[in-house]
């Protein structure tokens, strides 16, 4: 008689999860899992870490969590990792509806921000005179307001913004990511590694103090 092989748990963790303020956190939420169809349930609801107050809104959880607790509920797992090693977790309140006066307020600050911002631009290399030598070029006499040629100029600039970043309110002309979506991912990417490097020094400091005389 033989005994049934031990069953292999492949985990992937993601990079980074959000999770409701409140909620346990389970294997489901933070990793990919395949597994057994018998043992996929049970792993899929398996608490890992219940969040407090205290831990603030990011929580790292890492595989010397996860591992010790797959194998309390499958004596003699196997477990392959596959691609990271931890997961942040961002803990979020309930979304709530946005406020109309705050949606305002931010969109009259960004567009009379950006409008300030363009104007001095001109100023500083001097558009109206560019502008204004360029009509009598192509007319051959000299306007000193060329009302007709700075609204196609100002229009132009809006069109040109639209397609460089690739996007109109919610509506993106094709799948490549805007210039914008990718900074904001670098970014990410870098808090996320800055993030994971304090809570590791973090964790380390308890074991590091208690080795000390």
């Amino acid at each position: 008689m033989t005994s049934d092989p031990a069953p292999t748990v492949y985990l992937q963790l993601r990079s980074r999860v959000p999770i409701t303020q409140g909620r346990i956190v389970t294997l489901g939420h933070v990793a990919r899992i395949l597994s057994d169809p018998e043992w996929e349930a049970p792993l899929r609801n398996l608490e890992l870490v219940q969040p407090h107050k205290w831990d603030g809104n990011l929580l790292l959880i890492d595989l010397m969590l996860i591992i010790p607790k797959v194998q309390e509920l499958i004596p003699g797992v196997k477990i392959e990792p596959i691609g990271n090693n931890h997961v942040l977790v961002e803990v979020v309140k309930p979304s709530k509806r946005p406020s109309l006066l705050l949606f305002l307020l931010v969109w009259l600050l960004l567009f009379f921000g950006s409008a300030l911002t363009i104007m001095n631009f001109h100023v500083d290399v001097n558009m109206q005179e560019v502008q204004i030598r360029t009509v009598e070029m192509l007319t051959g006499r000299r306007d000193d307001h060329p009302y007709l040629f700075q609204t196609a100029y100002s229009f132009g600039i809006g069109l040109g913004m639209v397609i460089f970043f690739n996007h109109l309110f919610k509506k993106k002309w094709n799948e490549e990511p805007t210039p914008l979506e990718v900074e904001m991912y670098l970014y990410q990417e870098d808090i996320n590694q800055y993030v994971v490097a304090q809570e590791y020094k973090r964790m380390r400091m308890p074991q590091n103090q208690g080795d000390k005389p």
